[in-house]
């Protein structure tokens, strides 16, 4: 049998990545006549026809859908292999947008170290954040983001993890609150005021609030803001206790001055921050050597 045109796996991609003929010879650099003839050899090849009108649009056909990903993955590792190694790699002219995904905590307290490294090292190079309002690994997979850094949660099986460093939660109240000059805060003391809390760490405050209920006591959350630094404003301007994480508060500076920090009065587990990623960016040069610095940053720090 002849072997197959693998210059197919290409134009494939890119056929299902953009549902248009037009686009897809763009993005190749094609006229839409040369693409459109691909497509009918592509399903020849494939005995499918990938792409059905739907009135004034194009969708893929079941089998399309199913083969989407597998064939990007394909593709990037194909193009990967053929791309220079780390050391080839001019940095100082390097052009390129990398997306991380990571919360305003997170961004907050190592995203202007991370910013400067890579200035310094790639000036052309940006960096793209964006939050993460729910754990899902679409993000990951369907390249919407290349680095996605948080808690790790059901992200998929195939999803590369690389723990970056361990944190826990400490209380946060403003100075002069009632609960500072106290040496050690007790439970019934740290259940007596009332709590705002975030979205972030649910199964630590569950994890809180068992250890309080099992002492017969019971926090009440007040309010929910959306995030670390929000609460962190509001425990300084009032009475209410904030859940903060312990590696969020040691960058906080300028707040220092105004809040105190202590420790829990019951136990609770720590967490793991990590950095994750699909595997058809394993061994792409660069985005080794952004994770590397993603790396570097928050052990400098962050003590793991």
């Amino acid at each position: 049998m002849p072997e197959p045109d693998l210059n197919l796996l290409f134009a494939l991609d890119a056929l299902l990545a953009e549902k248009n003929v037009t686009r897809a010879a763009r993005s190749l650099h094609l006229s839409a006549s040369a693409m459109s003839r691909t497509l009918t050899r592509l399903r020849a090849a494939t005995g499918d026809p990938l792409l059905v009108r739907a009135g004034r649009h194009m969708v893929l056909t079941p089998y399309a859908e199913e083969i989407r990903e597998q064939t990007q993955n394909i593709v990037h590792e194909a193009r990967s292999l053929l791309r220079p190694s780390p050391a080839a790699l001019d940095f100082s002219t390097l052009r390129r947008t990398l997306k991380i995904r990571a919360n305003e905590a997170f961004v907050e307290a190592l995203g202007a170290a991370l910013i400067a490294e890579v200035t310094a090292l790639a000036p052309l190079v940006r960096l793209h954040f964006s939050s993460k309002a729910e754990k899902n690994p679409e993000y990951l997979r369907n390249g919407s983001a290349d680095l996605e850094i948080g808690v790790l949660e059901e992200m998929g099986p195939e999803i590369r993890v690389q723990a970056l460093f361990r944190d826990r939660y400490l209380g946060v109240v403003r100075k002069a609150h009632p609960l500072e000059i106290k040496q050690e805060v007790t439970p019934s003391q740290y259940a007596a005021f009332g709590h705002i809390a975030t979205p972030h760490g649910r199964q630590i405050i569950q994890s809180l609030d068992a250890a309080i209920s099992l002492l017969g006591l019971e926090r009440t959350t007040v309010a929910i803001v959306p995030s670390f630094p929000a609460a962190l404003a509001v425990a300084r301007a009032s009475d209410l206790i904030a859940l903060l994480p312990a590696s969020f508060m040691n960058t906080q500076h300028a707040a220092s001055v105004t809040v105190y920090s202590f420790e829990l009065p019951v136990a609770t587990d720590g967490f793991t921050i990590s950095q994750m990623w699909h595997p058809r960016l394993e061994n792409d040069p660069v985005h080794r050597w952004l994770r590397q610095l993603v790396l570097r940053v928050c052990r400098q720090q962050v003590p793991f």
